[in-house]
């Protein structure tokens, strides 16, 4: 099947890979470098002081960047038991003279690499650089981080390619055997973990991160699902809170039926704004002018893929499900709009090529490998995070004339895709909930008018929840807003984290480019 809709950045043409902790080097003696913690709070427990208590200690690492590892605990609810290690990476501000302390970042998932997107050199403004020391992690369970095992890359090339709408009794048992297998071995693998891979314990371990940093307050910015482990940061810590931006918001309020659907109607809304811009093109391949016409023509031939599957790489075929993860790259962000009318000009003659190149880029798979355990760590988590994920086929195929009829291109695919938390042996840790953070500073909620992966709705009900929340717009396409096109996102989330100014209540900025 295709794997779920993941909340976070795509990046144009380029996979982002994690710094390699291996080829950090060490400083010499009197180039090391270690962080203490700037005090534990009353109520700190002894075996959970320990950890408050760690210093971090830093090596060199690529381009000017450090690495280091943290420890924190397995079990919360156990501190003195194991424990596991969460890989950290920091680029020490420019201007020390006046640094005003660490920026962490998370670019989303769940299970997107903290490491890599800190280490992508566009994450942050120069003059935000110069002030903070940027600082990437990645989080328990991802990349470098302890990461959640599941499928052998073969297997997971079975797994992305099942049917994304089962029509048929043997598509259906397709789906159900690559589901259950998918979550037997996670758990076969990483049964120990799985249990305590959710968002409430991933927050905590930004808080030990806080304190080995040396910052009294944790300064964040948070991307797509990176919204929802700050605001349970803040939920949890609250007085904690420093300068926080959560860019693409997730509405934790939501049940994980009415997140999927919303989801999939945003992405049919982008696909239509594709293609109305599309049949304006010269080099638009769907043969007429009408976006309506261009649409169903669109769908008919994707539905066409499961039977008549056209020619990919050599190796593999472009079939339906490989067809809408790539055409769903293109969502993320209109600068991938040219890169699809040519993938789609060049599959309706007959190659499917660079349609099955944009879903490997979705999925992280380059030369037969996939590259990170994205995919196994966004249900890990998923999974734990909604008790009320898919817990049956019979559920799936209830809810699945409401996806069809709401979002026909997308739907069925989003909604089959939450079949492996059927199978899950960890048991969910957490529910839908609305988060107040009462007591914390203000919190910069940025929501894109737009954007299929967190539709803008999320990022007003969040900013509405959120006791100190200030919503702040971008009219405009694609996933997230920060270093995105606006000057005025970019100029407004530049002056909080440099000033602490907010955006004037009901700011709502052009997307320019």
């Amino acid at each position: 099947m295709t794997p779920r809709l993941a909340s976070r950045p795509l990046a144009l043409g380029v996979l982002l890979l994690a710094l390699p902790l291996a080829a950090c080097t060490a400083f010499s003696s009197a180039q090391a470098a270690t962080t203490s913690s700037p005090g534990l709070t009353a109520g700190t427990s002894a075996d959970l002081a320990k950890f408050y208590g760690q210093q971090l200690v830093w090596k060199s690492c690529d381009k000017g960047y450090q690495c280091s590892r943290l420890s924190v605990p397995l079990n919360y609810a156990e501190p003195s038991g194991a424990t596991i290690q969460i890989a950290v990476v920091r680029k020490p501000a420019t201007n020390r003279a006046q640094r005003l302390g660490s920026l962490v970042v998370n670019p989303g998932g769940p299970g997107g690499s903290g490491i890599s997107y800190a280490t992508s050199g566009d994450v942050l403004d120069s003059s935000l650089t110069a002030r903070y020391d940027l600082v990437g992690f990645d989080p328990r369970g991802v990349g470098q981080s302890n990461p959640v095992q599941c499928l052998t890359d073969s297997q997971m090339d079975q797994f992305v390619d099942t049917p994304s709408n089962p029509d048929t009794p043997a598509e259906l048992v397709k789906v159900q055997q690559e589901s259950q297998l998918f979550a037997q071995q996670c758990e076969a693998k990483s049964g120990s973990l799985l249990p305590h891979i959710g968002t409430v314990d991933a927050a905590r371990d930004m808080d030990i991160l806080r304190a080995a940093l040396g910052d009294k307050q944790l300064n964040y910015l948070g991307k797509s699902y990176g919204t929802l482990l700050g605001a349970t940061y803040a939920q949890e810590f609250p007085q904690r809170v420093g300068r926080f931006v959560l860019d693409g918001a997730i509405d934790p309020n939501l049940t994980a039926e009415q997140e999927n659907l919303t989801q999939a109607e945003a992405f049919d809304k982008e696909l239509h704004l594709f293609l109305a811009d599309c049949v304006k093109q010269s080099n638009c391949p769907m043969g007429t002018t009408d976006p309506n016409v261009a649409f169903t023509k669109l769908e008919n031939w994707v539905t066409g893929l499961e039977a008549h599957p056209i020619t990919g790489d050599g190796t593999r075929m472009l079939d339906q499900a490989y067809a809408l993860t790539g055409i769903s790259v293109a969502m993320y962000d209109q600068t991938w709009w040219p890169t699809l009318r040519q993938a789609l000009t060049s599959a309706f003659k007959g190659s499917g090529a660079t349609l099955l190149a944009m879903a490997d880029a979705y999925n992280d798979r380059e030369n037969g490998r996939f590259v990170d355990n994205e995919i196994a760590a966004n249900y890990a988590v998923n999974c734990v995070d909604h008790p009320d994920e898919a817990t049956s086929v019979a559920q799936i195929q209830a809810s699945l004339p409401t996806f069809e009829k709401d979002a026909p291109f997308f739907g069925p695919m989003v909604d089959w895709s939450s079949l492996p938390c059927a199978y899950w042996k960890a048991s969910a840790t957490d529910s839908p909930h609305t988060i107040a953070a009462r007591g914390a500073g203000p919190i910069i909620v940025v929501g894109t008018t737009n954007d299929p992966a967190t539709p803008y709705s999320w990022a007003q009900g969040l900013a509405k929840e959120l006791a100190s929340g200030r919503l702040l717009t971008m009219n405009g396409d694609g996933h997230t807003a920060y270093r995105r096109g606006s000057t005025c996102i970019d100029g407004a989330v530049d002056a909080y984290y440099l000033t602490g100014a907010l955006p004037t209540s009901g700011t709502v900025c052009q997307q320019t480019s």
